[in-house]
């Protein structure tokens, strides 16, 4: 009696044409995604040169993020109807055209106008890059680009902000508008030379879903950008998140309904599609929340430049960049269940490291911190990703990527306005004793933030030193209780994935 051995033919290997396609629909998502951040960096410069007061520097970089959130699964959409190659052309020639705006008109309400605009070209970006690459390569392949895909998505803000602090320390902040035109416009000449998809089968274009979700993410997200600042029953806060959620169950009423659907929403009974998203939805909260107090703790109490805080965030870049490389060969492995719980777990043990931090703190304490995160945001981002994209019918790729974008977006903004509540709070309830005996205006600037009552202290002599040492010590306070929060948060999903997400299949 003999053996019979079994075999798997390996997959075909890539071809040129197929790494370009990878190369170009990574690199674009990258230069969108790094837009997303790379002004906070830039913005004491714009208020000095334009004269944009905090509300107006607030939008800026709101105005950009709010029109990607909002119109992601409409462009989804479009790219598949009319050509994923096409959508993404004409979204990177938007965002060129919107980023040369402001070397022209620098006026606030121009640049952020500019920025809305750019923030359109990137949701037309976004999803097509994608929906381009699931599409142009063999099941075998997908785990591997997608990883790659979700590795640059991932660290796009940390390249944006290193890039921005780059330009800053030699240049003005209108080189970083002309030199995400200039790579856009590069990428529009190379995208002739990748091939395009579509649906085979395209359905109508569902404009009633199409105007509903824009209000419900638009307006939903809305809320969450304006709870920080104004407080979470003012009119501005309350009205926007109230009137999303009800545009949102009127678009899953419309969906459930209609023959020819923006968004299946019959997806989401999917374990593995549900749970991807969620996933995603609680990775960014988390990463977002934790960018937020980072960069503040480096910059106001350690002392960084806004160069090198960016710096500083390498140990993430890296430790994602090599996982994204090496988790997807796990993935039928181990089953995405245990990877999307083990990392949100990760996430959330670096968010309790983060909460011992202090004045004291050395950069290595900093660092193991960050590389922990990026532990986390390695091993379940790209199976979170690919669990979405791969339980979706190849019709429907554009919308698939839309919805892992939109997860992103609505996660971080849930991240920010959380962190931002928690930290405000905290903060001003540990400084209200100091600032009673500081007169106003001083006071009110010191009650305000970290870094208006770093700038009091500057120029208010011999007590300036006990003042910043006070305030530094009522925002880790902040920091500690919102680092809890979100890691409460973290280790919530982490059980919430173990029950909800599939084994291994």
């Amino acid at each position: 009696m003999s053996d019979t051995a079994t075999t798997t033919a390996a997959p075909p290997p890539m071809t040129r044409a197929q790494i370009r396609l990878l190369a170009v629909a990574c690199s674009a998502v990258a230069v969108v995604i790094a837009a997303m951040a790379s002004l906070n960096t830039a913005l004491p410069d714009i208020a000095v040169e334009t004269g944009a007061t905090q509300a107006q520097l607030t939008w800026i970089v709101d105005g950009y993020t709010l029109a990607l959130a909002a119109l992601l699964l409409p462009a989804g959409a479009l790219g598949d109807r009319f050509g994923r190659r096409g959508v993404m052309i004409l979204g990177l020639v938007l965002f060129a055209a919107a980023s040369l705006l402001p070397l022209i008109a620098d006026d606030p309400l121009w640049v952020i106008g500019a920025r809305a605009a750019a923030g359109v070209g990137a949701a037309l970006v976004m999803p097509s890059t994608l929906s381009l690459i699931t599409a142009g390569f063999v099941e075998a392949h997908r785990p591997r680009v997608i990883g790659i895909w979700a590795g640059v998505a991932g660290t796009g803000a940390i390249l944006g902000m290193t890039l921005s602090g780059l330009v800053l320390e030699y240049a003005s902040w209108k080189v970083i508008f002309t030199g995400s035109a200039v790579i856009a416009l590069l990428l529009v000449a190379l995208s002739f030379t990748i091939p395009s998809s579509r649906a085979a089968q395209p359905l109508p274009f569902d404009f009633g879903g199409a105007v509903l979700v824009v209000l419900a993410v638009g307006l939903f997200v809305l809320g969450l950008m304006e709870g920080p600042h104004r407080g979470w029953l003012d009119v501005a806060t309350l009205g926007p998140i109230v009137a999303g959620l009800v545009a949102a169950v009127g678009f899953v009423f419309v969906e459930l309904r209609s023959k020819a659907p923006l968004l299946d929403m019959r997806l989401f009974t999917a374990r593995a599609f549900g749970a991807g998203a969620a996933g995603l939805a609680f990775q960014y909260l988390a990463g977002f929340g934790l960018f937020f107090l980072i960069v503040q703790y480096l910059q106001l109490v350690l002392g960084y430049s806004p160069l090198r805080a960016a710096l500083a965030l390498t140990p993430i870049l890296l430790v994602v960049m090599a996982l994204s490389l090496t988790v997807p060969a796990l993935l039928n492995r181990v089953g995405i269940r245990i990877l999307l719980s083990a990392g949100l777990a990760l996430i959330g043990a670096s968010l309790i490291l983060m909460s011992l931090l202090d004045a004291d703190s050395t950069y290595l304490e900093v660092a193991l911190t960050l590389a922990v995160t990026g532990l986390g945001i390695g091993i379940c981002t790209a199976p979170a990703t690919h669990a979405i994209v791969s339980n979706t019918p190849e019709d429907q790729l554009g919308v698939a990527s839309a919805v892992n974008d939109a997860t992103r977006e609505i996660g971080a903004a849930i991240g920010v306005a959380i962190t931002g509540s928690v930290l405000a709070a905290a903060y001003g309830h540990g400084i209200e004793p100091v600032a009673r005996a500081i007169p106003e205006p001083a006071r009110t600037a010191v009650e305000d933030s970290l870094a208006a009552a770093m700038q009091v202290a500057e120029q208010a002599g011999p007590q300036g030193e006990q003042l910043a040492v006070l305030a530094q010590d009522a925002f880790l306070d902040g920091l500690q209780q919102a680092s809890w929060a979100v890691a409460a948060i973290m280790f919530a999903g982490a059980v919430i994935s173990a029950f909800w997400a599939p084994g291994r299949s």
